[in-house]
């Protein structure tokens, strides 16, 4: 919206009510369209950033977490070999997990397949079928749980001839 001033008259001497009303008058304008501005564009940043963001007050009691401290372990398993021998198959995979992973996580486990890629030792980016093996276990057993995920990266890297199998973890609430 074009904002319209009224100039002075020559005549009018400066300082004079009659020469300040146009600065007056702009100024009152200028701060009539800030507040418009404002007043218009905070709902709508606060509707751009989604649930959540408006400025309401929040309840001061949160609701009750449910469930118990778990740590979630995810493990990352290649399929190609470096020495150029044949790609573990997903029967010798489930065997794997069969013989490895069930006896130590009887209570259970998720197995997801994938796509991924690495810098192997020699700087050379492998891309590769993997699987991504996820193990809950509660947060108390985490030093007994950790060693015996060691021994199943352990026996995956020599059965399988890996340099490496990943291991991702993080403490999570859950509950059955």
């Amino acid at each position: 919206m074009p904002l319209l001033f009224r100039t002075a008259a020559a005549s009018e001497p400066a300082g004079s009510p009659d020469s300040r009303r146009p600065h007056r008058r702009a100024a009152l304008v200028a701060a009539t369209a800030g507040l418009a501005v404002l007043a218009v564009g905070t709902p709508v940043a606060y509707a751009t950033l989604g649930p959540g963001a408006s400025p309401e007050p929040r309840p001061a009691v949160a609701e009750a977490v449910r469930g118990k401290d778990y740590v979630e372990t995810r493990l990352l398993f290649g399929t190609e070999r470096p020495d150029g021998g044949p790609e573990v198959t997903d029967r010798q995979f489930l065997a794997f997990v069969d013989e490895e992973v069930t006896p130590r996580f009887p209570n259970g486990l998720t197995i997801q397949d994938g796509r991924g890629q690495w810098r192997d030792s020699h700087g050379v980016v492998e891309r590769e079928r993997s699987y991504e093996l996820t193990l809950l276990y509660p947060a108390s057993e985490a030093r007994l749980r950790g060693r015996q995920i060691e021994r199943i990266r352990d026996a995956y890297e020599k059965e399988y001839a890996q340099e490496s199998v990943g291991r991702l973890e993080e403490r999570v609430t859950a509950d059955f």
